[in-house]
């Protein structure tokens, strides 16, 4: 009802002279018609409708598992686990041990703020948080496409000279507006950026870009010159912060500069200027701020594709994206338009047949766009700006540059606007006997995305479901398949693991995460020898390796441990020495080497490397951790209790160190200051029995009974509960 109340603009224009001929029985009908669809109209309930569209569709996902990058950045990452960490966010990259120079502070930003009110334990208040910003984004945007309708479609009323017409043509741009924006919300291409708790930078970067956009134009139309001037500072501010969620913020930057010098004909020259002026001096803020990172990535390996390849990449992406856009039928992660055999041979050149459509696909994607551009009419600007939207934020992920895949389906999320403004022009220069057939295909669309986005979004539930799907859907990479046999391996299904994995070192000989985990799952099966053999030899290839894929030191770490295992631990030290000191800075290194060094002899061995690394890493919980625990064992309460206070700090959620200074006090008998501590853990961990166990046990020691008694009984209860509850996990 929506949709057909707004499409029925232009057919009603005709019919304005002789509504005044109308009976009274007549009247009636019309006019709760009118009173239904201008209640229709209202913003509120327009809002509430995408949140409520938004959200609805993304449920499946909300008991998802951390997936993938999840585990790292929603869960290990020791920059999310305290608000006194937000600063530091600013001076290092997303992913720290990786090729990828994402430098995303307002990203990691937005998980402390997850994590301190959810806790990485309860994944669904993220995934809550990835729903919320993804609909904040889309409400922004039905706000947006109506102030650009204006400047796009200006006059399309005007010309006959009714101020009735103005009003319906308001209508019409408002209820387009909305359409459009429902439809973009539930567009099932979008779900790497909204069910999977990592593409969170895709609609953070929305949020802020439409802020500043909306803000700007908001202080266009203030008079008083504090309050214009606060609307422009802070729309300079959100830029700043959409460049500091993902690196697309200048490409909104771009289309917000085409849209300022192409279709706001009223601004001055001097006025626009100004504005490039203030793009120019956001850049430079968002540039010195990437320089904070003391740490460089190294650089990723770059395809060297010839100019016809890279033409051909180009076009089948356009294809892909163009039919994903239209028919969102195979949605997986890791999809690919590039086959490394095609333009060996005649025959690879037929053989790679089944996907060269997709180049035609994008010429086809190409034409439509000139056409449109061409066809005079109404909504012609609004097509020439919904077609250089798409294209112009298409060029960065088109294959121009070489990026990590050839295409992704999150990639959409900002060039996916241009192709709706699009289809917003062209409805607008549609003949008024086709706009009750396009509200008809509207609806048809916004059940069927709502519905597919519903079921793509179950892909997200548990990362088994997510890896088999992906396979199975044609994802070919080599991550998913060691991602998938990892699952296997971590409920005790060697052989399944081992027969995926030599799957995957069919398609990759070298891949190094596949080697080590088939040397796991081979030594778990007790062919300790093979295992061996397999990590030394990744271990002698480490080093040609490191130009081309990061953690190579895991094959040296597993070869390490295997060491250990054979209770050989004085190799496996002198090979922790050495790989060391090949990658310097890296704490699963430092950590199992001073492990095993306190082991072999004594804590006072292991303090060094510890203590480096915490001097150059202050905010590593970890680090402090070990520390708290090595001084604790060599008798120094005071240094161990400083450290575990520190790491109790750098992690609001954590009871392990709280625990541990409880256990140093009930050891010095500071029976008072173990409680205090110890009610302080079960504040942070209230459903926990363990916790409870240890305060009744200060109090028996304490000799308060009956309160040792209360709080055993709740402990029982609790455990009560919990059992059956891990039970059915």
């Amino acid at each position: 009802m929506l949709i057909v109340s707004g499409s029925n603009f232009l057919a009603n224009e005709t019919n304005l002279a002789s509504s005044g001929s109308e009976d009274r029985a007549a009247a009636k009908p019309d006019f709760a018609f009118e009173s239904l669809r201008s209640y229709l109209d209202r913003t509120w309930l327009r809002c509430l409708m995408l949140l409520l569209f938004g959200a609805a569709v993304r449920v499946p996902a909300i008991q998802g598992e951390l997936i993938w990058d999840d585990q790292f950045l929603a869960h290990d990452s020791p920059f999310i686990k305290s608000p006194l960490l937000t600063l530091e966010a600013f001076r290092h990259y997303l992913f720290p041990d990786s090729f990828a120079g994402h430098y995303r502070p307002v990203q990691n930003i937005s998980y402390i703020l997850d994590y301190f009110v959810w806790n990485s334990d309860t994944t669904y208040g993220f995934h809550v948080s990835n729903i919320l910003w993804h609909v904040a984004s889309g409400i922004l945007l039905y706000f947006l496409l109506q102030r650009l309708l204006v400047s796009l479609t200006r006059g399309t009323a005007v010309s006959k000279g009714a101020a009735t017409l103005n009003n319906r043509g308001a209508r019409l741009r408002s209820t387009l507006s909305f359409v459009l924006a429902l439809l973009w919300v539930v567009h099932p291409v979008h779900s790497a950026a909204i069910d999977y708790i990592s593409g969170r930078a895709d609609s953070l970067a929305f949020v802020f870009s439409a802020g500043a956009w909306l803000l700007y134009l908001r202080g266009r139309g203030i008079n008083r010159t504090g309050l214009r001037r606060s609307c422009f500072i802070a729309a300079a501010l959100s830029a700043v912060l959409a460049l500091g969620s993902r690196e697309s913020g200048f490409m909104w930057m771009t289309v917000f500069l085409l849209h300022v010098f192409l279709f706001e004909k009223h601004l001055s020259l001097r006025r626009k200027l100004h504005v490039v002026a203030v793009c120019v001096c956001i850049t430079v803020v968002y540039f010195g701020l990437r320089q904070l990172p003391e740490s460089r990535p190294d650089s990723a390996p770059v395809a060297a594709w010839p100019a016809p390849v890279r033409a051909t990449l180009m076009l089948r992406a356009l294809g892909d994206y163009g039919r994903l856009l239209i028919y969102p039928g195979n949605l997986h992660m890791e999809r690919t338009v590039f086959e490394p055999g095609t333009f060996r041979n005649h025959e690879s050149w037929r053989g790679a047949a089944s996907i060269e459509y997709l180049s035609i696909a994008g010429l086809g994607v190409l034409a439509v766009f000139v056409a449109g551009g061409l066809w005079r009419g109404r909504g012609q600007h609004a097509r020439v700006f919904g077609a250089g939207w798409f294209l112009l934020t298409y060029l960065p992920i088109s294959n121009l540059v070489s990026l990590n895949a050839t295409v992704a389906e999150h990639w959409l999320y900002l060039p996916s606007v241009g192709f709706f403004i699009f289809i917003g022009g062209v409805l607008f220069d549609l003949p008024v006997q086709y706009h009750r057939l396009a509200a008809g295909f509207a609806l048809v669309a916004l059940i069927g995305f709502s519905a597919r986005s519903a079921a793509r979004s179950s892909d997200w539930t548990t990362a088994e479901t997510f890896f088999e799907r992906t396979l199975a859907a044609g994802g070919s990479s080599s991550r998913a398949g060691v991602n998938l046999a990892l699952i296997h391996s971590r409920r005790g299904d060697y052989v399944g693991a081992e027969r995926l994995l030599r799957k995957v070192l069919q398609i990759s000989p070298v891949y190094p995460l596949a080697r080590n985990n088939l040397a796991d799952a081979v030594a778990r099966q007790g062919r300790t020898e093979e295992a061996q053999a397999m990590l030394n030899a990744a271990r002698d290839e480490a080093n040609n390796q490191r130009k081309d894929y990061t953690r190579t030191w895991i094959a040296s770490f597993n070869l390490a441990r295997l060491l250990h295992g054979q209770k050989d631990d004085t190799a496996a030290v002198a090979l922790m020495e050495k790989v060391r000191a090949e990658y310097p800075g890296t704490w699963d290194l430092i950590s199992f080497e001073a492990e095993l060094l306190r082991s072999t002899q004594g804590p006072g061995a292991a303090l060094g490397i510890v203590e480096e690394f915490a001097r150059n890493n202050w905010w590593h919980r970890g680090a402090a951790l070990a520390l708290g625990r090595l001084h604790s064992e060599r008798g120094d309460a005071a240094q161990a209790e400083a450290f575990f206070r520190k790491a109790s700090w750098l992690d609001v959620h954590d009871v392990e160190a709280l625990n541990l200074i409880t256990l140093l006090k009930i050891r010095q008998n500071r029976l008072d200051d173990a409680f205090q501590t110890q009610r302080g853990a079960i504040a942070r961990q209230p459903t926990q029995p363990r916790q409870y166990l240890m305060l009744a046990d200060i109090l028996q020691k304490m000799g308060r009974v009956d309160e040792a008694n209360t709080t055993l009984a709740q402990a029982v209860r609790l455990q009560a509960i919990v059992t059956p509850a891990v039970a059915a996990n």
